[in-house]
């Protein structure tokens, strides 16, 4: 049994994709998950399979699609992966809340985060299928554009190390 992690991507930001904690427990509860545990608000689900990555973030992604009636996205990761994670983080010396890493389906070629325009203070570093994002000033208030970004879905580093905690209790 593995335990992971799914991150839904769009969910209960700016009045979009409602999803309240029982309707995640409910569309969780016919996927024959274990252990499910529901961290804030923005789509965070932690739970043990004995399945895929693959199968488990198609399963989750229809069924969450099918609750919303509109598209998701669902990634997943596992614990061990998550820990990774935070223990690979580039920002070693920023706080974690200013610091965002988006999780992607897959990596991307380092060519397009040369390419990348920060236009503001920002600072990108690219490891695996996770992009961090140093924002000194904070999230909330960049106005850097990342093209690939609805692809993914983004934590602040405080987010990631306590779902890292939590799969790894």
């Amino acid at each position: 049994m593995t335990t992971y992690v799914a991150m839904l991507r769009a969910v209960n930001e700016g009045g979009r994709g409602k999803l309240t904690m029982e309707d995640l427990l409910a569309v969780c509860a016919p996927l024959g998950l274990g252990n499910v545990q529901i961290h804030g608000t923005a789509g965070n689900i932690v739970f043990d399979s004995d399945r895929t990555e693959r199968g488990l973030c198609q399963s989750l992604d229809r069924a969450v699609t099918d609750k919303l009636r509109r598209p998701a996205g669902v990634l997943i990761r596992t614990g061990a992966a998550l820990r990774a994670v935070v223990a690979a983080n580039p920002f070693p010396d920023a706080r974690f809340r200013l610091v965002g890493v988006m999780f992607l389906p897959k990596a991307l070629p380092e060519r397009l985060l040369t390419e990348l325009d920060l236009g503001g203070p920002e600072d990108v570093r690219m490891i695996g299928r996770e992009i961090y994002v140093h924002y000194p000033d904070g999230m909330e208030r960049s106005k850097m554009k990342i093209p690939f970004a609805a692809d993914g879905t983004t934590r602040d580093l405080t987010t990631v190390a306590k779902l890292a905690s939590l799969a790894g209790a």
